[in-house]
């Protein structure tokens, strides 16, 4: 059965019973005490910390990273890889799948964007429940994917420029975490193949100190596996010297208060986003957080359903002028 607007606003949008509000007049209870600072570099909010990952969360905290193997199944990564080949043998997958445009994707590098939008078969990688719980505890509330798409590093790409995901912010660190990175392996990775290359502990670094190629080490993991990482933390694509491509998703995350790299409620197609996991959805942006990311003062999922509706009406109305000027042609013509 189809859902109306007004079923999408109740899903994300408290209800207009003034006695369900909570008192605006009343403060809110600042969070900013709690806020953790990990060495010269991060700081952070900590959010609800699950007892079956306590073991990843203290990994991260101390080197910035965590290795998590074969997370995903082989069927999983078996069916990624299948639409990956399938996506890659097309031109119209996007402007960097037959390789990058610079030097930061990598000119011998393929990348396909808007995965959601593309293919049913990407949807588990950035859903993973140890994934979202190490979220939980690192980002805030209503949290967003930032970027999700495939890096295929081919044979003979050089190491990428070393650099941090929030390397865009101005701001001195300590910084906020904005973010979170991480690589999914579609093949192995290997210390030939192009293995994400980090440096453990550069997460807790100041502003004057700054990474060389020795600090670095490979992430080797098997396929299924992802690496996990704080964005304050120095990495990057590694060579390739083997005579294969590496597979592999990068799914990034940040806080709900930032604008995101790739605005997924543009790229993802309207036609039926039910299909849609509903988590993936939210973090889309397909949902608010507090005030920001309203539509009309509705939720983005309602502001969808309405623009439908205005597009399907704008469309009969064109067909209807155009029908309008062929019978008046018709009649113009009957009568000479």
């Amino acid at each position: 059965m189809s859902r109306t607007a007004r079923d999408y606003s109740a899903d994300y949008l408290l209800q207009s019973n003034p006695e369900q509000q909570p008192d605006p007049y009343l403060p809110r209870p600042s969070s900013i005490h709690d806020r953790v600072q990990l060495g010269q570099g991060t700081a952070f909010l900590p959010g609800p910390k699950d007892a079956s990952i306590s073991h990843l969360i203290s990994h991260v905290l101390e080197h910035g990273y965590a290795i998590l193997p074969s997370i995903f199944t082989s069927k999983q990564i078996s069916l990624a890889n299948a639409e990956l080949a399938r996506l890659s043998a097309q031109h119209s997958s996007g402007p960097a799948s037959q390789g990058g445009r610079n030097p930061f994707e990598g000119f011998n590098t393929k990348r396909i964007y808007a995965l959601c939008d593309k293919s049913r078969a990407f949807d588990p990688f950035p859903i993973h429940e140890t994934v979202l719980k190490l979220n939980d505890y690192f980002l805030q509330k209503a949290y967003l994917m930032t970027s999700y798409h495939t890096v295929v590093i081919g044979p003979g790409e050089r190491e990428q420029e070393m650099h941090t995901d929030d390397g865009l912010v101005g701001l001195p660190r300590p910084r906020p975490l904005m973010g979170i990175g991480t690589m999914v392996a579609l093949d192995d990775f290997t210390s030939t193949n192009g293995a994400t290359s980090l440096i453990p502990g550069s997460h807790l670094w100041d502003d004057t100190r700054r990474p060389t190629r020795e600090e670095m080490i490979p992430a080797i993991m098997p396929a299924g596996s992802m690496v996990y990482f704080l964005n304050t933390l120095w990495h990057s694509g590694g060579a390739n010297t083997s005579d294969k491509p590496r597979r592999s998703l990068t799914v990034q995350y940040c806080q709900p208060w930032l604008r995101t790299y790739e605005n997924f409620t543009v790229a993802q197609g309207w036609e039926n986003l039910d299909v849609v996991p509903k988590k993936l959805l939210q973090l889309m942006g397909f949902s608010t957080h507090e005030f920001m990311g309203y539509v009309d003062g509705r939720s983005p999922r309602a502001g969808v359903e309405m623009r439908k509706r205005r597009l399907v009406e704008w469309a009969l109305g064109e067909r209807d002028k155009g029908k309008g000027k062929e019978d008046k042609e018709g009649e113009a013509k009957s009568k000479i």
